[in-house]
C-alpha cells in the first residue's frame, strides 16, 4: 500500500476526514457506502459494492456511468424523463 503523505487526526466520535482529492478520484460523495476492514496494521477504506446511486439497489442489472451504477428502472425513468 502507498502512502501518499497525509495525516489525518481521530477525533472524539472516532471519525477522520478521507482527503477531498481522494474522494474526487474514487468518485466518493456524502452518503456514499464504504467497507471498513483491517489488514494486518492497516485499516483499509474500499468503496463497498456496486449499488445505484438513484435509489440504493445492488444487484446485477447496473450500467457504469461516468464511474457511478446506475440500475435498469432509474436508467428507464431517466430516459422517459428526457422525452
Amino acid at each position: 500500500m502507498k502512502s501518499i503523505g497525509i495525516v489525518r487526526r481521530i477525533d472524539a466520535l472516532g471519525r477522520i476526514v478521507i482527503p477531498k482529492e481522494m474522494r474526487k478520484s474514487l468518485y466518493l460523495e456524502e452518503g456514499d457506502p464504504v467497507d471498513i476492514s483491517s489488514e494486518n496494521d492497516a485499516i483499509v477504506i474500499r468503496k463497498s459494492g456496486a449499488v445505484c446511486v438513484f435509489c440504493g439497489k445492488n444487484g446485477g442489472d447496473l450500467t457504469t456511468f461516468r464511474g457511478r451504477s446506475v440500475c435498469a428502472s432509474c436508467l428507464h425513468e431517466l430516459g422517459e424523463k428526457q422525452d
